[in-house]
């Protein structure tokens, strides 16, 4: 009877551990931060729009109003929730007229009981070039128009203020431009900081690797830049929006590690909305 009952109570304290091991909350306040995919996914059924903005570089001042009268870059996607820890999404972009179809998967979430100290993600996707194909060279094929990119995003929720992460990534372009490479590996950081219920200040950094190993031309041609941008972030619940400044403009994350040739800082803004079905 004894042995019984022990056996029972450990069964219960192991249930109720159980039962209170659940993810943190929001360890981000978007999928996004500024450039990169953060370890976020809505709850299920949930859809979400997306809208990220690019302007000009701020060096001619008030010649273009801070690059806000010069050329631009739009992306505008749509997400949909699948599971609590798996979102689909597509999307469009102004530049290269891109098509991309993404996928996010949560496959570890760190817990509120600290057993699992770290979030870690998996993030895709599948990019169509959609300019004439006289920008693919003679030897055109569908084909060429395809990119690639893919990372794992850890992160980690340290307090109700504080979150970072880390995310190696790897891109690959079918078809690129005469001195360009086809494949990098690359690296990025990402963080935001809260200052109240509502706003964070924020910052990400993507740094191509350039791994002599795999190069296809030694010396290279081109080394693509960093991207370094920081800003602020503003959640309601249904909507968050980012204003910021950073290095990169193209909105596709293959692009920004492969062939951002900027180090002018440029304004930007990010926003979504959130609708549960």
């Amino acid at each position: 009877m004894i042995l019984l009952f022990s056996i029972s109570t450990l069964m219960a304290q192991d249930a109720e551990k159980k039962k209170k091991d659940k993810p943190v909350r929001n360890p981000f306040e978007s999928g996004m931060i500024i450039d990169n995919q953060t370890v976020f996914i809505p709850e299920v059924n949930t859809l979400e729009f997306v809208v990220e903005h690019r302007f000009g570089t701020l060096k001619n001042g008030l010649d273009d109003m801070f690059g806000l009268y010069a050329p631009s870059n739009i992306r505008m996607g749509l997400n949909y929730s699948l599971k609590d820890y798996l979102q689909v999404g597509i999307g469009a972009t102004k530049d290269r007229k891109l098509t991309d179809f993404r996928l996010k998967w949560n496959i570890i979430q760190q817990t509120r009981s600290g057993r699992t100290p770290l979030s870690i993600s998996f993030y895709g996707n599948f990019a169509i070039d959609g300019r004439d194909k006289e920008n693919f060279g003679l030897e055109y094929k569908f084909s060429n128009r395809f990119s690639f990119f893919s990372q794992i995003i850890i992160a980690r929720k340290f307090n109700d203020a504080i979150s970072l992460q880390v995310a190696p990534s790897f891109s690959h372009i079918n078809s690129v431009e005469k001195g360009l490479e086809h494949d990098k590996y690359g690296l990025s950081f990402g963080g935001r900081v809260k200052i109240s219920t509502q706003s964070s200040i924020i910052f990400n950094c993507d740094f191509p690797l350039h791994i002599e190993g795999m190069q296809e031309h030694v010396p290279l041609n081109f080394r693509s830049k960093p991207n370094i941008s920081f800003g602020w972030e503003i959640s309601t619940g249904t909507h968050v929006f980012q204003l910021f400044l950073g290095t990169a403009s193209t909105l596709s994350p293959q692009y920004n590690m492969m062939t951002n040739a900027e180090t002018e800082f440029m304004i930007g803004f990010f926003i979504n909305r959130l609708w549960s079905f």
